[in-house]
């Protein structure tokens, strides 16, 4: 590379549905540092973020996400119930009304982001055309939006494919490239702990008595368990081994089953993180920017004000690195 010529900054903004609104704070941060990046990419909810920022209406997207209320949300949802629960049709005609589309190749700054196809699952860059339409594709969330239709395909969700599209920003021509990643947190981080049979607490005998009693039943189980053969006898000797680890019910201790939307959303998540960890594996961004947002629901698109302050907390905690690899 030129050591004359400018860096160019590619800014690659992840899918996450309404823990993307922390994006705003990611690039409000990184504006306030000097530091503008020259081209943009985005998946799902990146998308629509990054088209506000290649097109430079980021001080309106920032309003409007700020002011948005649960009912505001509600207000822009068109149930379907067909291919999708949402059609779509009326967040496309708000962004129509309110947003400037010049069309993607007419935007200030380069943009492009990714759909998959869902008819062969390939991965689709869009990057001519109108910019809400090819941010609508991009968002199409399988079950909650219906697919998209461009160029005679049915487009779904980029993040199915490319959660976080730092391959689109090299082939842009980006020298460096600043990821998003709103699904590192969102797997692993139960607020209480599914329990174990290896985490049990042993309980000591609480007198001489018991101890002797406990030390019959013992040898009363492996008396039993020697004479006992074949299936029906490993089969005591585990309801046995049960019995003794929960003597007081049935078995070990139920977990509360979920709902379907809640095994839907934990099923999605884990889907997420491993295709994200995975690409940024095996495409690797110069710096990775991860707010804490997995408190924040696939649909609480009424918490922008939280998601955008902890983007831009994660961004100024990254700010350091960024410097010295500017510099």
């Amino acid at each position: 590379m030129d050591p004359h010529r400018k860096i160019r900054i590619g800014l690659a903004l992840g899918s996450g549905s309404a823990r993307g609104w922390s994006h705003v704070g990611v690039i409000r941060a990184l504006l306030r540092a000097g530091i503008e990046p020259d081209l943009v990419c985005g998946s799902s909810i990146g998308a629509l973020v990054g088209a506000a920022y290649a097109a430079g209406q980021m001080d309106r997207l920032e309003l409007w996400v700020g002011s948005l209320t649960r009912q505001g949300v509600m207000s822009l949802i068109d149930l379907k119930l067909s291919s999708g629960m949402i059609e779509g049709r009326k967040l496309v005609d708000y962004f129509r009304s309110h947003f400037d589309d010049p069309g993607i190749e007419a935007l200030p700054r380069p943009f492009a982001c990714v759909a998959t196809e869902l008819d062969t699952g390939r991965e689709v860059w869009l990057r001519d055309g109108p910019v809400i339409d090819a941010v609508r594709a991009s968002i199409a969330l399988p079950g909650l939006f219906t697919p998209a239709r461009r160029d005679g395909r049915l487009l779904v969700d980029g993040g199915l494919v490319n959660p976080v599209p730092v391959s689109l920003c090299r082939a842009m021509g980006a020298d460096v490239v600043i990821a998003v990643d709103l699904n590192w947190d969102l797997v692993g981080r139960r607020s209480r702990p599914a329990p174990s049979l290896y985490a049990q607490p042993t309980q000591l005998p609480e007198s001489e008595h018991e101890a002797e009693t406990d030390t019959e039943t013992e040898n009363e189980a492996d008396a039993d368990a020697k004479a006992a053969s074949g299936t029906a006898g490993r089969l005591r000797g585990l309801d046995t081994l049960w019995r003794r680890l929960w003597p007081s019910s049935d078995g070990p201790p139920a977990l509360p089953m979920p709902s379907m939307l809640g095994v839907l959303t934990a099923s999605l998540n884990i889907m997420q993180v491993r295709i994200t960890n995975s690409r940024l594996a095996g495409e690797p961004a110069d710096v990775v920017i991860r707010p804490r947002v997995s408190g924040i629901g696939p649909m609480d698109f009424h918490r922008g004000e939280l998601a955008m302050a902890e983007g831009l907390r994660a961004a100024e905690h990254a700010m350091p690195m960024l410097r010295e690899l500017l510099a």
